[in-house]
């Protein structure tokens, strides 16, 4: 993994130049970060972005709040996010988890040892490899790096990664190449993100990449072949 030290950097870099900071994620507290973390799965963020503004407007961004709500009203204030029925009863298996293990209470919780608080995470029901890891870096601080379908489409074009590569295989290949670095991993994963929704579609907008130089398949289908 370590010759894939320099590539890794490299499309860093590019994407840095791009698109500039991210300064991701958006809110307000770490705990709006994890809320934000568990609604944004199968959805748009502009879809989260209403439904934790239904919470804010009722000043319910608390654990305690929260959980002391009743489930139809809370399922009504995630309609937004999609799927609000499946995402109150994960937000509020969470909850759960936050206030039984912690008391509700982020600081003891970034107090926890990295590995430990990711199989306790993992273990909560709808949590997933990518809402852990998200909760982990964005909220906690802890060096985890997130990864998403955007993650797996960007770097098997690049050619640094097999298509059938599973969540663990891309989180190892960054993570034993690069430094281990919340700011870097946090940067990297946003840039990802912008890059996938910008350029890397599912049916991709080579023109204007900045990473196309650095792409396998931009080179293969869509870089003309010199002229004999």
């Amino acid at each position: 993994m370590a010759t894939l030290k320099r590539p890794l950097l490299k499309v860093y870099d590019a994407l840095s130049r791009a698109f500039g900071p991210m300064r991701w994620w958006p809110a307000e507290t770490p705990f709006e970060v994890m809320v934000g973390a568990i609604l944004t799965q199968n959805t748009a963020w502009t879809n989260v972005e209403k439904a934790i503004a239904n919470l804010k407007a009722r000043d319910l961004m608390q654990p305690e709040r929260l959980a002391a709500l009743d489930p139809a009203a809370l399922a009504t204030l995630l309609r937004p996010a999609g799927y609000f029925n499946v995402k109150t009863r994960r937000l509020r298996a969470f909850l759960d988890y936050l206030l039984n293990t912690y008391g509700g209470e982020v600081g003891r919780m970034r107090r926890e040892e990295t590995a430990r608080l990711r199989a306790e995470l993992l273990s909560v029901h709808g949590v997933g490899a990518e809402t852990a890891d998200s909760i982990l870096l964005y909220a906690l601080g802890k060096p985890a790096f997130v990864v998403d379908a955007y993650t797996r489409r960007v770097f098997h074009r690049l050619g640094l990664s097999a298509a059938d590569a599973t969540y663990d295989d891309l989180q190892r290949m960054f993570v034993s190449a690069l430094p281990r670095d919340v700011d870097l991993y946090n940067e990297y994963h946003a840039l990802i993100v912008a890059l996938g929704k910008d350029y890397c579609r599912p049916k991709p907008r080579c023109e204007g990449c900045p990473v196309k130089k650095h792409c396998k398949y931009y080179r293969i289908n869509v870089r003309p072949s010199p002229t004999p």
